[in-house]
């Protein structure tokens, strides 16, 4: 029980006190695993277990198309564009329960993470460059 308590403590301190940019990637780590769970719960024939994670995978990208800032220019709104897109595939997938949807989206969602991740990884080493001077 101490365990859990203390896992569940650590948890919510590492949400409560991360930056935007680290919860940007936990949300996306969060779209792959769910993504990933949803697509092999198909496999499985678990209809339940797939929408439910189907179902994260989307308000994960709805969240984070109602947070994006489309006035900051063209790159936004084209990010804009893929969430939908996504969502809505995630959506036909869920409704369909196809793999082939799943199989197509989820390299879509891994690579987003990784784009945010190395986008983070430069911001991150590049304010270290600065604050050196």
């Amino acid at each position: 029980m101490v365990t859990s308590n203390g896992y569940s403590a650590y948890k919510s301190n590492s949400i409560n006190y991360a930056s935007k940019e680290q919860l940007l990637l936990m949300l996306l780590e969060g779209a792959v695993k769910y993504s990933k769970i949803g697509r092999q719960a198909i496999l499985d024939k678990n209809v339940p277990a797939a929408h439910e994670n189907i179902v994260k995978t989307q308000n994960i990208f709805y969240e984070l198309m109602a947070t994006l800032d489309r006035s900051s220019g063209e790159w936004a709104e084209s990010i804009y564009k893929v969430y939908e897109f996504i969502t809505d595939r995630l959506y036909q997938a869920n409704m369909k329960k196809d793999i082939d949807i799943m199989n197509e989206v989820i390299p879509l969602i891994e690579e987003i993470r990784n784009i945010w991740t190395e986008a983070y990884s430069i911001s991150k080493n590049s304010n270290k460059a600065v604050s050196q001077y």
